[in-house]
């Protein structure tokens, strides 16, 4: 198998322009994420998923954000319609762990009729009083151990549907109190009052993928986690994550420098994939020209992604629903 361009990219619209589907066969990106720009009917969707892989030589994960609630890519009637993950949550109580399985099973579903098969989710950060709006509705909960049981079901319910699951914000976002979009969080909290913040992406460090926080722990560096080589070797070492990482979107505005000197310095890091979201084709052909071809590391961990796809396991949906709604 030939390397894949350390990118994992977005494109403009409902359908490739020529122009796009040059540039990826060119590149020969090891995914694609799709948004809101590039949902418009379910035979579109199909037809633009059939299109971007037809541009790579392997089968391609195409990615999503689809959590539910306020962030959900793909809505109604294309897709059931859901609370904030903290909301569902606290709704079904005691029954949250088997809530959250049905409802990512249900999601997986949804996706897979799509052609999309990878969910950026669980997101395991652990929420606290001051979280940032931006992301406390979309935790589930301030309780690590109860993180850890939900994030398995998520991970297990996108799995069960033949769904990627994407754990994320690594090493754990939780302490932000503002947007990474917009701005760098600092999180002064020294190292030995993380460890609750750590757990869960320790305890879930089996999945196949995992995407970085724009964020930066004063008290370990002070560069943000995904430009960190300090802090990537912190996750592969002692999170133990031996999955492909990813970046969380290089365009956020938690991170300085033009677009692809941020890829670069997150592929110098210890990244596997930057992740490209938004922008002009011509960001992301200076993306591509800047980090190139996967490390051989990275190409290991990305083949070890695609070897690891699973089938959707049968299953009455409309049942799962159903009991669902009783919670």
């Amino acid at each position: 198998m030939s390397r894949f361009c350390a990118a994992i990219f977005g494109c403009d619209g409902l359908r490739l322009s020529a122009a796009e589907k040059t540039f990826f066969r060119e590149v020969q990106p090891f995914g694609f994420i799709l948004f809101a720009r590039n949902i418009d009917t379910a035979d579109q969707i199909r037809a633009l998923c059939d299109e971007l892989r037809d541009c790579v030589d392997h089968h391609a994960p195409i990615l999503i954000d689809q959590e539910g609630g306020r962030v959900q890519r793909i809505r109604a009637p294309l897709a059931s319609e859901w609370l904030p993950p903290l909301e569902e949550v606290q709704k079904a109580g005691s029954n949250a762990a088997r809530a959250m399985y049905l409802r990512y099973r249900i999601i997986a579903h949804e996706l897979m009729a799509l052609g999309i098969d990878a969910d950026c989710a669980p997101m395991v950060d652990v929420a606290r009083p001051d979280t940032h709006p931006f992301l406390r509705n979309r935790c589930y909960g301030e309780d690590p151990q109860q993180i850890i049981e939900i994030g398995r079901a998520v991970a297990d319910g996108l799995w069960d549907g033949g769904v990627y699951p994407v754990i994320k914000h690594m090493p754990g976002h939780g302490l932000a109190v503002v947007d990474s979009h917009k701005d760098l969080p600092r999180v002064s909290v020294p190292k030995a009052q993380l460890e609750g913040d750590f757990a869960p992406f320790k305890a879930l460090n089996d999945l196949p993928m995992g995407m970085t926080a724009h964020i930066v722990f004063e008290d370990m560096d002070d560069a943000p986690a995904t430009t960190s080589p300090k802090m990537m070797q912190f996750m592969r070492d002692e999170i133990g994550f031996d999955g492909l990482i990813m970046t969380d979107d290089i365009d956020m505005q938690a991170l300085s420098g033009t677009v692809d000197q941020r890829a670069m310095a997150a592929i110098s890091a210890g990244c596997d994939a930057v992740l490209h979201c938004n922008g002009t084709l011509a960001e992301r052909q200076a993306v591509a020209a800047a980090i190139g071809e996967m490390s051989e590391a990275g190409q290991r961990r990305a083949e070890a992604v695609l070897a690891a796809r699973r089938a959707s396991v049968p299953v009455d949906i409309e049942a799962l629903a159903e009991e669902l709604k009783a919670f």
